[in-house]
Parts: structure tokens; C-alpha cells; sequence
């Protein structure tokens, strides 16, 4: 029978947290890409409209926060996506949490002009 591989975690790895108007995702990998934890805010039990709170999103983040550091994660740099609600409330629950974050980035994605406007509505 094949030895099964033992994954090792590293201390240091980024926070991945995705803030849109309906939900907050967030994934902590390891510097390489591979996904150690995840989590949103239904995925911690919230439904419907309330996904879409701070609250929810506190809530997933320090979740996910505990799991991480449980699996031995210690410091995470964090990248922020997204114009929902969820972000600043996501990045201090995951302090909050047990993790120490080193660094905080906007990767949220912005159109240098982008694809050409649908024609104004005549009525």
C-alpha cells in the first residue's frame, strides 16, 4: 500500500478575500497557491440578505482564521478584492482570529476603459 503524502503548512501565507454585494469569500493558501482553508459567509450559516452583512463576513473570516492557525498558520499577507461590505470586517476578524497580517493589498480588478457601452434606452 502506497505511504500516504503529508502536506506541510507553512507559517507565512495570503488571505484571499473576496467582497461582492451578495457574499465574502475567504481563502487562505499557502505562498505557492495551494488552498489550505476557505470559507464565506454562507458557508457560516447566513442566508439571503444577511450574507451580505459586516457581521457575516466577521464571522466566516474569524472561522476561517482559527482553522488556519489550528492547521499552523501563523502570518498572512492579505489581498483584498471586491466593493462589498465585507472587506474591512473580514480583515480584522481575521486578526481577531489568532493570524498576524503583515501586509494588506486592493487587487480589486479596475477597466482601463473596458468593452464599449450598451446603447441609452429611448422611450
Amino acid at each position: 500500500m502506497a505511504k500516504k503524502k503529508v502536506r506541510k503548512i507553512p507559517e507565512k501565507a495570503v488571505a484571499h478575500i473576496t467582497a461582492t454585494f451578495n457574499n465574502t469569500l475567504i481563502t487562505i493558501a499557502g505562498e505557492d497557491g495551494g488552498v489550505i482553508v476557505r470559507g464565506s459567509a454562507g458557508a457560516a450559516g447566513f442566508k439571503g440578505t444577511k450574507k451580505s452583512t459586516p457581521y457575516a463576513a466577521s464571522r466566516a473570516a474569524e472561522d476561517v482564521a482559527k482553522r488556519a492557525s489550528d492547521a499552523g498558520v501563523r502570518e498572512v499577507g492579505v489581498l483584498v478584492k471586491g466593493p462589498g461590505p465585507g472587506r474591512d470586517a473580514a480583515m480584522k476578524a481575521l486578526k481577531v482570529g489568532g493570524l498576524e497580517i503583515s501586509s494588506i493589498t486592493d487587487v480589486t480588478p479596475i477597466p482601463h476603459n473596458g468593452p464599449r457601452p450598451k446603447n441609452r434606452r429611448r422611450v
